[in-house]
């Protein structure tokens, strides 16, 4: 019994729900209060909410700044509305076009977070371009599970297709399989409803071609180079389809782009067709110009196009010539000529220090005349320390031979040349100069040479004696060395540098025949040039005892019982 007051109950207030609807909308403002007073005496839940038709029914385009807890940035996404949909609406085609549940979307639209019930005009959304906020949840802060997840795409493909069999009538085969259309049986309280008009099946939605952006989730036209909304790559691994056929506007945007190309790769090669022929233009010129207006980073002054010099390796700029320097001392000059004209006849002693401080200035500038039209890059090579000329912007690079040749005189690159060639001699670890008085010659000897033939004056030099002793061997040439040394200053000294090299360990005598000999280079074994004896270098003894090779009972006893012959031995001989 209680049951069927309940269906009549809602009976009755469905019929005043759509009774309220019509005076509402006809504008029935009595009608609607009795309306109203009914429904709440029934104390049944009931909605009421504007019909869409009262709203502009043309579609816009709603632009969406899409946001994520994991990114930075705002990702446009143009979406295509009406002003009668809803929130839930909205997030349902969200849902539809780019797979984001709808527990996943939050709305902000003018500053405020929307609600499912909300329509769109209600926030302002009336014209194309009007904006939105999207907020994308993770599933683990919207408490959206997988299964969940699956479950709502099923209840979805079930409304689907209950929707479209709604229209259909079940056939009863019945147990003859006759196929008879069964009618179900007539309440006689209860007349059989009218049949409605049957709704159309959905129509699946047509498939789309394109690849579908990674960033944005834009679907892009399978030609389509990068992302239309975002600018993103297409996918390196996306083909584009044999069967597609692109539109008109489709084809005349890979013309364009074909011929934009064409002329970039124009563009390139006449480029580098000049770039080259001015190269070969450049490289027939020692000493490169500049074409730009410049300032020289080492005297500041400004260079008009031609009057600085460019280096090959760095490309950086400095004058020829040291325009600064003269301007300064002419402005001095000036300076104190003003003051000569202003000052009065009693300020005698300011005029006579002026006049000393004039006459100290030209004494600079005579001293320095010399460097005043000097080349920025000719002082800093002059003055160089180094055989290699560096940039004087402090970069890694080096001035070029030919460079250094061009900036300096002929006078100036020869001494150049022989400050670099002592420079080079002195840094060399086993270099020998020639010991001919005023001879350039010089060379690096390695350890098993003992004399240098000089090329440039042709005398033969003794690397261990340090001399030049044609016609006698190390033990004559020192025992002579020795009876000159008391009346020769040049042997003498000779002399005084073989004893100091035996103080300082560089060389030593042989423990038989009393020559010096010194050790230039590599291990630890010497031979003797006179009696050819194996010498230790490190325990300065002889390698082997009295009877020869193999006797272990003198000499440094090297590896005997597997022991070295010194600490500082390297076990080598």
């Amino acid at each position: 019994m209680a049951g069927q007051n309940t269906s009549a109950k809602l009976k009755e207030a469905e019929d005043f729900a759509f009774s309220l609807g019509e005076a509402l909308s006809c504008g029935d403002k009595e009608e609607a209060v009795q309306l109203c007073q009914k429904l709440s005496e029934l104390s049944v839940p009931v909605t009421v909410r504007v019909d869409c038709q009262a709203y502009p029914q043309e579609a816009i385009r709603l632009w969406v700044g899409v946001e994520d807890a994991q990114s930075d940035n705002y990702i446009p996404v143009n979406v295509v509305v009406s002003p009668s949909m809803t929130i839930a609406q909205l997030k349902e085609k969200i849902n539809h076009d780019f797979g984001f549940h709808p527990l996943l979307q939050r709305w902000v639209i003018g500053k405020r977070l929307a609600q499912d019930k909300e329509t769109l005009y209600s926030h302002g959304i009336r014209k194309d371009g009007d904006k939105a906020f999207l907020f994308i949840l993770s599933a683990q802060a919207a408490h959206l599970t997988l299964q969940q997840h699956r479950q709502d795409q099923d209840e979805q493909r079930l409304e689907g297709i209950v929707d479209s069999l709604g229209s259909m009538e079940l056939l009863s085969k019945g147990v003859g399989g006759s196929g008879e259309k069964v009618a179900p049986p007539q309440d006689a309280q209860h007349p059989r409803p009218q049949p409605t008009a049957a709704p159309k099946p959905a129509v699946p939605p047509k498939p789309q071609t394109g690849w579908a952006c990674k960033t944005c989730t834009f679907l892009n036209k399978p030609t389509r180079p990068g992302c239309e909304m975002c600018g993103q790559e297409r996918p390196e691994d996306y083909k584009v389809p044999d069967i597609y056929q692109p539109d008109q506007q489709e084809v005349i945007r890979i013309q364009q782009e074909e011929l934009a190309v064409m002329q970039y790769e124009q563009a390139q090669q006449v480029e580098r067709e000049k770039n080259y022929m001015d190269f070969l233009l450049t490289d027939e010129h020692d000493l490169v110009s500049n074409t730009e207006e410049v300032d020289c980073p080492i005297c500041f002054s400004t260079l008009e196009p031609g009057e600085g010099v460019v280096l090959r390796e760095c490309l950086h700029t400095f004058c020829r010539c040291d325009a600064i320097n003269i301007g300064s001392v002419a402005l001095e000059i000036k300076f104190f000529l003003h003051f000569f004209v202003c000052l009065h006849k009693k300020d005698l002693l300011l005029l006579l220090l002026l006049l000393l401080l004039l006459l100290l200035l030209l004494l600079l500038l005579l001293l320095d005349f010399v460097f005043l039209f000097r080349d920025c890059l000719t002082g800093t090579i002059v003055n160089s320390q180094d055989a290699e000329v560096s940039c004087p912007e402090a970069c890694d690079s080096i001035l070029l031979d030919r460079e250094i040749k061009a900036l300096l005189t002929e006078e100036e690159h020869k001494r150049f040349l022989d400050m670099r060639l002592s420079i080079a001699e002195s840094r060399s670890d086993h270099s020998f100069h020639c010991q001919t008085p005023n001879c350039r010659g010089w060379c690096i000897y390695e350890d098993e040479v003992n004399e240098f033939n000089c090329e440039l004056c042709n005398e033969t030099n003794c690397i261990l004696c340090r001399a030049i002793h044609n016609g006698m061997n190390c033990k004559d040439y020192q025992d002579d060395l020795r009876i000159r040394a008391e009346n020769d200053e040049a042997a003498k000294k000779t002399k005084q540098m073989l004893e100091n090299m035996l103080q300082n360990g560089e060389a030593m005598k042989c423990p038989r025949c009393d020559i010096i000999v010194q050790k230039k280079d590599g291990c630890d074994w010497l031979c003797c040039l006179m009696c050819k004896t194996e010498i230790c270098w490190v325990t300065k003894q002889a390698r082997w005892g009295p009877n020869g090779r193999g006797d272990t009972s003198g000499g440094c006893k090297c590896r005997v019982n597997h022991q070295p012959c010194h600490p500082n031995c390297q076990n080598c001989h």
